[in-house]
């Protein structure tokens, strides 16, 4: 019965697509793509907040944080039980794949994402894996959009187009925050858009948002509404907190990254490696308890100025009215929580970074304002400080400090707070780039030129396959041979630059015939003159593995029109700077999102 639902909604879009201008469908497109990735966040966020309260439920029954310890456990077996058995042993995790499919498959995602992600996450979030649903819930919606525009055989750049309404989409509903969906996406995944291309990405986000709005209880929605009024007297503290979580997203990036990639050189089972992980995991979780799921409830806590609270059943409990002591927990948890989140991933757990970026930046707004408030030195609002700290570690995690800014006023309902988030996210990414050029989740992937950046030459470049400008046709010459034998190659063909090779075909120079017109206009030298006297050493060569962005960078050093090509260690052919050029405009107007 589904199946046959599915089929006549197909039926409906193929004719619609028929019918409507190439504009009209994109824009229904973006609508069905919001829709679907509305349902996607609804079934993560709703599974995770269910465990959470059941578990929450029985520690208050047993008064011991033991269960929370063991749920995580079974819910990364579960999850590499899954990988292994129902996805082919393999499912590529995280944000970044979004950028590789974009930058390196012309924007096409596999099927499977459009449900592994969701299986697996919710097994691995919902049953108390530190880390979060929202990049799941990313490559979900980009996958709905990519697979949409395969179905209907759209071009590269509406593909594109409709991965970052995926994207918008999902940040939208899992946060009701449309506007920092379309920045997101923008920010994340499509670095160069023009303006027009901005209105289906936002119909998606308010879709999404919208769908979120009518179907999600909005308990399981991060939101926070007891804002204070913002003084401009506290701005030299908010400047110190953007400073301080710009570095503390150092301390985020790179230990995170030592820890996925210890884990990830083990050579191990994969159950091994997940109850190895798990087991590391479960002991955190018993010391600090709020490192169980995506801890938003505890920010909520933070927000609220009831610390307090997340003391209760822990070994800490007897505490929960030492303010110092409080603040030492707080303080151990924030720091902690990366090496929570990098185990959970690292062990073959699936989430992401976006909600223990929000978490870690509660959790330092809070430590950074209760802890000059106790000194005495005066009295900074705690909510305030709470919430704007997010932003500072999500703009210097992610390098996208307009979602930031924006997610952050839309949490708390208003733009009240928009002065300091300004001060704190624009501080953070600065400092946070400073130190790491890209982003955690680009970083990897741009040293490959595998991702898209800020830089457009190179993001066309990267898409491009120096293979395929190689001309391995072209005619050779021997050391030995007289010039009689180059003016006849030049008199039956339209080569200006020629190899010179031995027997076993390595590279012994280049003639360029700009080089040696008057050399062949003058029959006494042409007769008395060998190939071995007037070749040159090439200015540069080229290998078949260089990437395009390489290739340009020797044509731009040498000023030469024509390159050599080396493979194996022997002459392979030329590359011509104007097909370079050539490749690189048609590109360039295929990748053009209007």
């Amino acid at each position: 019965m589904f199946k046959k639902y599915i089929s006549k909604l197909e039926s409906i879009i193929a004719l619609s697509q028929s019918i409507l201008t190439e504009k009209q469908f994109i824009f229904l497109s973006s609508v069905l793509v919001g829709i679907s990735s509305a349902f996607a966040v609804i079934v993560l966020k709703s599974f995770a907040h269910k465990v959470f309260d059941i578990a929450t439920s029985i520690n208050k029954i047993l008064k011991f944080s033991f269960i929370n310890s063991l749920l995580p456990i079974a819910g990364l077996l579960l999850t590499v039980f899954v990988i292994n058995r129902l996805l082919g042993g393999r499912l590529e995790k995280g944000t970044s794949q979004i950028l590789y499919s974009v930058a390196k498959k012309a924007s096409i995602i596999p099927s499977k994402q459009m449900y592994a992600q969701i299986i697996t996450s919710s097994l691995t979030v919902g049953l108390g894996g530190s880390a979060g649903l929202e990049s799941p819930i990313v490559v979900t919606g980009a996958a709905f959009g990519s697979n949409f525009a395969q179905n209907y055989k759209l071009s590269y750049k509406d593909r594109t187009l409709l991965i970052g309404c995926g994207v918008a989409a999902g940040i939208a509903a899992a946060f009701n925050a449309p506007i920092a969906g379309v920045l997101f996406a923008i920010e994340f995944l499509l670095v160069d858009v023009s303006i027009s291309a901005f209105t289906p990405i936002m119909i998606a986000a308010a879709t999404g948002a919208l769908v979120s709005e009518i179907t999600l209880d909005e308990a399981i929605l991060l939101n926070v509404k007891q804002m204070q009024v913002f003084d401009y007297h506290k701005i030299p503290f908010y400047v110190l907190l953007g400073i301080v979580t710009g570095f503390l997203s150092i301390y985020y990036t790179r230990n995170f990254q030592k820890t996925e990639h210890f884990f990830a050189h083990l050579r191990m089972n994969p159950y091994k490696k997940a109850l190895l992980g798990a087991s590391l995991l479960a002991v955190l979780i018993f010391v600090f308890p709020t490192l169980f799921g995506e801890g938003y409830e505890s920010i909520k806590t933070l927000a609220d100025n009831n610390a307090g609270e997340l003391l209760e059943n822990t070994l800490f409990s007897s505490y929960q009215n030492n303010k110092w002591i409080i603040l030492l927990f707080v303080g151990a948890t924030m720091m902690v929580k990366v090496f929570a989140t990098s185990i959970t991933l690292g062990s073959g757990g699936n989430g992401g970074n976006f909600a223990p970026s929000l978490f870690v930046g509660s959790y330092v707004g809070y430590v950074f304002s209760k802890a000059i408030n106790l000194t005495g030195l005066t009295n900074l609002p705690i909510s305030n400080f709470t919430m704007v700290g997010m932003a500072g570690i999500l703009s210097g995690l992610f390098h996208a400090p307009l979602t930031a800014i924006f997610l952050i006023a839309e949490i708390t309902g208003g733009y009240s707070l928009m002065l300091p988030l300004m001060i704190v996210a624009s501080i953070s990414f600065a400092i946070s780039k400073r130190f790491e050029k890209h982003s955690m989740d680009v970083k990897e992937l741009a040293k490959k030129g595998h991702a898209f950046t800020s830089n457009k030459d190179t993001n066309v470049l990267s898409t491009l396959d120096t293979n395929s400008i190689i001309h391995t046709d072209y005619l050779t010459l021997t050391p030995d041979e007289n010039l009689d034998k180059l003016i006849d190659l030049i008199s039956h063909s339209n080569q200006s630059v020629f190899a010179v090779v031995d027997k076993e075909q390595h590279l012994l120079g280049v003639i360029h015939f700009n080089d040696i017109r008057e050399i062949i206009f003058n029959k006494y030298r042409v007769k008395y003159t060998l190939i071995k006297d007037i070749l040159s050493q090439p200015a540069d060569v080229i290998y078949p593995f260089h990437s395009m962005e390489v290739v340009m960078n020797k044509f731009e050093k040498t000023k030469r029109t024509f390159l050599p090509v080396i493979k194996d260690d022997k002459y392979y052919g030329f590359i011509s700077k104007s097909e370079a050029l050539e490749a690189y405009r048609s590109k360039l107007k295929a990748m053009t999102i209007e």
